[in-house]
């Protein structure tokens, strides 16, 4: 492990430089962590379990040199329907499932196929996650008591409206200060952890000057145990694998996306790459035994993992000692945490939120008016007002499906005539090329796959009138799939079938020949009806022709197609 490149070049003075980074990450880490556990509706000390063994855990078995990994808020719509649902004890197992699922998918290979799935469902998930996360703090930033998290937006929307005249203005007051503290800090001393500073200033303000006037981490839960928990393995049965698999492999992508892309953040910052399959390998692997400790699902931060790169971690070591620094923080100083006002955490959380919302992007692809923006616009209605296990689904099926729209669009078939010729007339004005009732020649362009398949077929079999020879020119096919290789090999057997004709295939690319050969094709075709260049098609094609066989070409006085062959000399001089 410790052999792998990741940590090579490590010296004494970068070892410092990734304690540095450690220690920067973890003070921004600890109040994400419990903000995440609380929204997510499980206890603060879970987020902060997390933070530490899945930090640890991913540093160790990653594909990363930076990634720093823990609970993030991409992860709390789906946690708290899974714990509204079914309860804090089966999202343990549905993180376990999803780990296993994680370590699957790196095992497959399968960490490059997530850079496939298409930005407008990425950009609409995330701005619905953003909304959701944002709302979700009204109760707190308010002081709002007595209110009954819901598994839905607007059932949420009409618990906070219902309550809106219990405002606790000291709450709000808290909450504006943690507010304040995190837009100007940054701008007057740039150099300080502004979320910790917008947690501990707003917590000492509460205490000195309105004690017990608003909700706190201690009311609220108890306070924060000053010590890690037991090992515990959940309670696995087939019965709760098969209520809790389809939010696990919710779990697993997100996750499994999250992590990928706060991996190629990394990569642009640094210059360096990481191994995506090892990535996903390591999420696994910190999601199979976070839950064992009462943690929560993690994955990459992309947030902290620029964090630590900005502050000068090398390797793994950083995240590492991240982990480690918040273990010591919990051990050292886990009661005065009791004190944190809800209030506080309420303003860290919308600023997450906001950040996370990719706003610019999703105003811009909505401006473009194109299926990208229905897909956009579907996503992020159905994972703000349902969930997220029908979202994505329902998100890539619509993107799949304008995707392959768009492709058969681009999908041609053109009856043509080769070369120049095809302006040649007689005396009569007829045009030999097109007119000529023995030689048929089309020009395929475009991938002839099942979406553009049956277009292929109909437009060739309704536009040909009884030639003897069928020309294909497949040089801009790119790609043949099985159902366009059986309309092929229809086209091919009706055409003989119907008309005797012979059909002959012009310029093929080796992927498509290999398809053709593959599906049986190129011996129903004929091995040598097939041709690297199109004049030596059309040269075959007219050998093929009887003297007057053409009636057109017979009331010209040519025994064959003189535009044919004169367009096939054209190409051979060429």
């Amino acid at each position: 492990m410790f052999s792998d490149e990741r940590f090579t070049g490590v010296t004494p003075q970068k070892l410092k430089q990734d304690l540095i980074a450690g220690i920067t990450v973890g003070i921004v880490a600890i109040p994400l962590g419990m903000a995440f556990a609380i929204a997510s509706g499980v206890k603060p000390e879970y987020g902060l379990y997390t933070t530490i063994i899945a930090g640890i855990i991913v540093a160790l078995f990653g594909g990363s040199r930076y990634q720093i990994a823990g609970p993030t808020g991409a992860f709390i719509p789906i946690l708290l329907a899974i714990v509204l649902e079914h309860g804090y004890e089966n999202l343990l197992i549905a993180g376990f499932l999803a780990g296993i699922m994680l370590i699957l998918m790196g095992a497959f290979k399968l960490g490059g196929l997530i850079k496939y799935i298409p930005r407008s469902v990425t950009i609409g998930f995330t701005a619905g996650i953003a909304v959701i996360i944002f709302s979700g703090q009204f109760g707190d930033f308010l002081g709002l008591e007595g209110l009954e998290k819901k598994q839905y937006f607007h059932e949420n929307m009409i618990q906070i409206v219902k309550h809106l005249p219990e405002i606790n203005i000291y709450s709000v007051l808290t909450a504006v200060i943690g507010l304040l503290m995190i837009i100007f800090v940054p701008k007057l001393f740039p150099r300080l952890p502004v979320l910790l500073v917008a947690l501990i200033i707003p917590t000492v303000i509460a205490v000195l000057f309105y004690p017990n006037k608003v909700a706190t981490i201690g009311s609220a839960f108890g306070g924060i145990p000053q010590t890690l928990p037991g090992i515990q393995f959940p309670e696995i049965t087939w019965e709760k694998i098969k209520v809790l698999w389809q939010p696990a492999f919710v779990i697993a992508m997100l996750g499994g996306i999250e992590s990928l892309l706060s991996a190629v953040v990394a990569d642009g910052m640094t210059g360096r790459r990481h191994n995506s399959n090892r990535e996903l390998v390591g999420q696994g692997v910190a999601n199979i035994v976070t839950p064992l400790f009462g943690g929560i699902p993690a994955t990459g931060a992309i947030a902290r993992t620029a964090t630590n790169i900005n502050a000068g971690g090398f390797s793994p070591m950083s995240g590492i000692f991240q982990g480690v620094f918040v273990l010591s923080t919990v051990l050292l100083f886990a009661p005065y945490a009791g004190s944190i006002p809800l209030a506080a955490m309420a303003p860290i959380l919308m600023v997450v939120a906001y950040n996370m919302s990719e706003h610019k992007s999703f105003i811009h692809m909505l401006k473009l008016k194109t299926s990208d923006s229905l897909v956009l616009v579907t996503t992020f209605l159905l994972t703000v007002f349902v969930n997220l296990t029908v979202a994505v689904p329902i998100g890539l099926g619509l993107a799949t499906i304008s995707f392959l729209k768009r492709m058969s669009e681009v999908f041609e078939v053109e009856r043509v005539i080769p070369s120049l010729a095809k302006n040649k007339k007689d005396h009569n004005g007829m045009d030999y090329g097109t007119k000529c009732q023995e030689i048929s020649f089309y020009n395929i362009a475009g991938p002839l796959f099942f979406g553009a398949a049956d277009r292929f077929e109909s437009v060739i079999a309704s536009s040909t009138r009884r030639p003897s020879v069928l020309i294909l020119k497949m040089k801009h096919v790119p790609i043949l799939d099985a159902t366009g290789a059986s309309n092929l090999a229809s086209l091919v057997t009706d055409f003989k079938q119907r008309f005797g004709g012979t059909v002959l295939i012009a310029e093929l690319t080796d992927d498509v020949m290999s398809m053709m050969k593959a599906t049986g094709i190129y011996n129903e075709i004929g091995p040598n009806h097939f041709f690297k260049e199109s004049y030596e098609a059309v040269d075959y094609a007219l050998k093929l022709i009887e003297p007057n066989q053409c009636s057109l070409c017979a009331k010209s006085g040519q025994n064959t197609c003189q535009v044919f062959q004169e367009s096939s000399q054209l190409q051979k001089d060429a």
